[in-house]
């Protein structure tokens, strides 16, 4: 009963978006401290080897058509180090509304001193959206709603952003707006407009601490703020034991307390999984938000060196 509740409940926001033309936010991930390629594109060749990124998020499980994110990222520093390059294939469904999206990334670096050094990335890329209107049933009929007859299937909606990152061995700090055009889905149909995507503003930070040989701590901390949105904001503490198992808990403002768990398990290779346990109204209905990672990285230089990867 209570997962009817919850889908009714889903479906009624739904139709309140379409009907007075809220926005699309962007996918909030758990694990970013390990790969700020999701949100600034300034991070792509931070360090000096190639590497591939997959990540699986499902959020709020145990109940039906709650969002699904499949992400892939690759990057690579050139063989002149101060630029790198990557890509971003991510995949969203929503019910049943989908993204597809494809995003180069591009970054050059300045050396301040010795060792400060920043990051200028670019973002560029399009989208594909899909809202088949037509499929909602109205409740408790189950009829369609004769308004929403026309299905929305746009190929091609370009985009592009950017990113500062400011780093040395022990911390970083950084900004990105990775989408600067409200690209609108479907806009003055029969007196409304669907989804149109919102401009996002990412402000994160950490810093790692040697505690002893065998224990460093990297707390970290991102904002993100957007147009006519409450800001929101996460804080994490995550410890490296034996340069192999990162662990620690994350809060996330009016949202979720979070735990992260990454294994190392090759110089190369290294496996994520983080939780969210939702503290707002819905956590009754559901099992909790699941997030799996998937990194590994290539020296494909060959070089006589590389950097220790804290973030």
């Amino acid at each position: 009963m209570k997962k009817r509740v919850i889908h009714i409940a889903l479906v009624g926001f739904l139709a309140l978006v379409l009907q007075k033309g809220f926005c699309q936010q962007d996918p909030l991930f758990t694990q970013y401290m390990f790969n700020n390629q999701l949100i600034n594109p300034a991070y792509v060749g931070i360090w000096d080897r190639s590497g591939l990124n997959a990540l699986v998020r499902k959020q709020w499980t145990g109940i039906e058509n709650t969002p699904l994110t499949e992400m892939v990222s690759v990057f690579t520093p050139l063989r002149k180090e101060t630029i790198g390059i990557g890509m971003t294939v991510s995949a969203d469904q929503f019910g049943f509304e989908k993204r597809l999206g494809i995003f180069g990334d591009y970054a050059y670096q300045v050396e301040l001193t010795n060792t400060l050094k920043l990051r200028m990335g670019l973002k560029f890329g399009f989208m594909n959206y899909q809202n088949p209107l037509s499929r909602y049933k109205l409740y408790p009929d189950g009829k369609y709603d004769p308004v929403y007859v026309e299905d929305i299937d746009i190929k091609f909606l370009p985009n592009f952003g950017f990113g500062l990152f400011l780093y040395d061995e022990k911390y970083y700090l950084s900004f990105s707006v990775p989408k600067l055009i409200t690209n609108d889905m479907k806009v003055n149909y029969n007196n409304f407009s669907s989804l149109s995507e919102i401009r996002h503003f990412y402000f994160t930070g950490g810093y790692v601490f040697r505690l002893s040989d065998h224990l460093y701590l990297k707390p970290t901390a991102m904002v993100r703020a957007t147009l006519g949105a409450p800001v929101q904001f996460d804080l994490s503490a995550n410890f490296l034991l034996y340069e192999r198992l990162w662990v620690g808990p994350m809060y996330r403002s009016g949202d979720a307390l979070c735990a992260i768990v990454q294994w190392v398990l090759t110089n190369n290779l290294r496996i994520g999984f983080a939780m969210d346990f939702s503290y707002s109204e819905i956590y009754r209905y559901q099992l909790g938000t699941y997030e799996f990672s998937l990194s590994y990285d290539l020296d494909y230089f060959s070089r006589t060196y590389l950097k220790a990867k804290f973030f």
